[in-house]
């Protein structure tokens, strides 16, 4: 997998695309893309997916690679799914829909994913699984900077945008089920 977007924006180009962000629909959006990641950099694009209680998505190494752990070192069961909306990453990622896979995101949404809008314990429902949004953040690391500059992840990061979470927000399973591209994410 690329390790890097040909086209890094700058921070005013970024900052410009914050207008298209803000028109995300509040209720009810799309799934954009479904993303496994079977192992570190490597990253299958999904038409469809299973979503398991305890799996997160089937298939996805989230269970052997998150970071961020829980004092037995079992991954962290408030970050089992990573959604990012679909609009951000398509700013960041300069309108190239190839570079999308590189934030490390499962599922990727034209939805408003604002700490408003979506507060934590908030429930999604999306083909016929359901998320709860969890209270544990997302932020770009350092694969993220790399993959789309600094001014990305400043922008993605910054305090005065941190409430919108543009970098995305994490979610659990709570109700197993299939996904698909296209299928519409609601607020239930």
């Amino acid at each position: 997998m690329a390790t890097h977007v040909a086209k890094q924006l700058t921070a005013e180009e970024l900052e410009a695309g914050l207008e298209e962000i803000l028109r995300a629909p509040r209720l009810e959006g799309v799934v954009r893309m479904i993303v496994r990641r079977p192992a570190v950099d490597e990253r299958d694009v999904l038409e469809e997916c299973t979503l398991d209680l305890v799996e997160g998505l089937v298939g996805d190494s989230w269970k052997t690679r998150g970071s961020k752990r829980t004092s037995d070192g079992s991954a962290h069961p408030e970050m089992q799914l990573n959604v990012m909306n679909a609009r951000v990453v398509d700013l960041v990622a300069a309108g190239d829909p190839e570079s999308w896979a590189l934030a490390g995101d499962q599922l990727y949404v034209d939805l408003d994913l604002s700490e408003e809008n979506l507060p934590p314990g908030t429930s999604l429902g999306l083909g016929s699984a359901v998320l709860e949004v969890t209270a544990e953040p997302h932020t770009g690391c350092a694969k993220f900077h790399a993959r789309f500059g600094g001014a990305a992840h400043r922008f993605v990061n910054t305090k005065a945008h941190r409430h919108l979470r543009l970098r995305g927000l994490n979610a659990k399973v709570v109700q197993a089920g299939t996904v698909r591209r296209g299928d519409s994410i609601r607020k239930l």
